[in-house]
């Protein structure tokens, strides 16, 4: 799928956002009979979430390390008034609790202990890989995140959605401690997706349980050909008696060739008491080449052919007789060989092709692993807020504080953002924070226990901007989270999602 990034920019300096269009699920909000308020997308089917999963997994995370931050490419600059935006209550305060806690009381501790629920969410856009912020939410089937609509939202393609979405928490270079959690169902605010209000850039995404690696497993040509994880294929050195136990067994489809540092004749395919040398060739030599068997000194050797996933950068740079092809994203390298008769010296060596799979096994939910936030809505606003988040774009001055390789945190009272016309963000909360892009889709969390590690999330990092003009970001915006925010979130939060992976250390299910 080939989707677009939609730039934007907060007029006070520097709003990060892509926003979204989807098929619509239509709800009643609790102040109207007949007004959509929800909107849906699939993102991943049970049949295609564990492809979605090999493409952040497959070369042990090279696509994850490739991402960047969700961000844009221009900014204005101007001073601007903060407050006096429309963000208010729309009916009775309400809370629902963090998982496994009754209620949450704030600690008053010196130190900030990061919340385990916080991670990032990486998906595609177009051929490009990036991420956003968020966290993980209490659920009925402890499965669900909240971030931004923006981070998952994509008018531009028939489906709504980006593509390849999925959430890591506590993700820190390649690593993903607690698994990678594929994205099922994603929800929005209706006039966030067709009309591109920031007054509701939130969403709430069901996921599917954890995947976790399992190690690798050697196994035969025919199952590493069906194997649709990340696989690779080495070369293993041998004994003279292994060869010739393998030749004797599998003739000349037997998965093995030699090497020689000595002299070497080639001789008739017929001769008896010859050694059979394999050489890699171009896909067009081995086109032209004679079928095994066919008693023709150089002959195909089909059951040595074998495809490589590599990463970007080693696909660029290769320049070997192998075959380069880009399928579904991926950069892969076919190598073929021809097989021919050779007399050799006692330099000779022998090798055989092991055939290597990698294996996932499910890492169970979501919440069972690092917790859900707690929930709530019609706060009054101006209470403080821990706002959590992994910068990494540099400020609008040049400077680059942050790598976003590690989360980061704001502290303060929140207040009501200045409109923004240009989002259509009339009724945001604002928090004074220095988190640049990167930052989005992060929670904004109301009494935040630091012992407990848990709160309630009030708000998601939307847009941010340099309110004096002195080229530094200086504070956030998030939607401000009312009755309609509620029955999104809970119409999500009630949804079951299931396994992509058949059991522990199993084979991974397909369609």
């Amino acid at each position: 799928m080939n989707t677009r990034v939609k730039r934007l920019a907060l007029p006070i300096g520097g709003a990060i956002a892509a926003t979204s269009m989807i098929g619509a699920t239509l709800v009643t909000s609790a102040n109207a009979t007949t007004a959509p308020v929800k909107k849906t997308v699939s993102l991943a089917s049970a049949s295609t979430a564990q492809k979605t999963a090999d493409f952040w997994q497959s070369n042990r995370g090279a696509n994850l390390r490739a991402a960047a931050q969700f961000t844009g490419d221009q900014q204005t600059s101007g001073k601007v008034k903060l407050g006096g935006g429309d963000a208010e209550p729309d009916g009775k305060t309400g809370t629902v609790p963090p998982t496994g806690l009754e209620k949450v009381t704030p600690t008053k501790v010196k130190n900030v202990n990061l919340p385990k629920t916080i991670g990032k969410v990486f998906f595609t856009v177009g051929d490009k890989e990036y991420w956003c912020s968020a966290s993980s939410v209490q659920a009925k089937y402890r499965n669900l995140v909240a971030t931004a609509a923006h981070c998952v939202f994509d008018e531009n393609v028939q489906e709504g959605a980006l593509d390849n979405w999925v959430f890591i928490p506590g993700y820190y270079q390649g690593k993903s401690p607690w698994g990678i959690y594929v994205g099922k169902t994603a929800y929005t605010h209706y006039d966030f997706a067709v009309y591109e209000d920031y007054d509701s850039d939130y969403a709430f995404v069901t996921v599917y349980n954890g995947i976790s690696y399992a190690g690798e497993k050697v196994v035969t040509k025919d199952a590493y050909d069906k194997w649709q994880g990340y696989k690779y294929a080495k070369d293993t050195e041998i004994t003279k008696v292994e060869y010739d136990k393998l030749v004797d067994e599998f003739g000349s489809k037997a998965p093995v060739w030699t090497k020689t540092t000595g002299s070497e004749t080639i001789v008739p395919w017929t001769t008896a008491d010859a050694d059979i040398a394999t050489k890699e060739v171009t896909k067009e030599e081995f086109d032209k080449a004679p079928a095994a068997g066919s008693n023709v000194n150089f002959q195909k050797a089909p059951a040595l052919t074998n495809t490589e996933i590599v990463d970007e950068e080693t696909y660029t740079k290769y320049a070997g007789p192998g075959y380069k092809k880009i399928v579904d994203s991926a950069y892969t390298i076919t190598h073929y060989f021809v097989q021919y008769k050779v007399k050799t010296g006692s330099s000779t060596k022998y090798y055989k092709i092991t055939y290597v799979i990698e294996l996932y096994k499910d890492a169970g939910r979501l919440g069972d692993n690092v917790g859900g936030q707690g929930f709530t809505w019609n706060q009054k606003v101006g209470q403080p807020v821990f706002a959590f988040g992994y910068p990494a774009a540099p400020h609008p001055d040049g400077d680059k504080p942050f790598t976003g390789l590690t989360p980061k945190w704001c502290y303060g009272k929140t207040f009501a953002a200045k409109a923004a016309a240009k989002f259509k963000a009339e009724a945001q909360i604002g928090l004074k924070c220095s988190m640049t892009a990167g930052s989005s889709g992060g929670p904004w969390l109301l009494k935040y226990s630091s012992t407990k590690r848990l709160g309630y999330i009030n708000g998601v990092s939307s847009l941010i901007g340099d309110a004096d003009a002195n080229g530094r970001i200086d504070f956030s915006t998030s939607p401000y989270f009312d009755s309609e925010t509620y029955a999104i979130y809970k119409s999500a939060a009630s949804l079951w999602s299931g396994k992509i992976v058949a059991g522990d250390g199993d084979l991974v299910t397909k369609a």
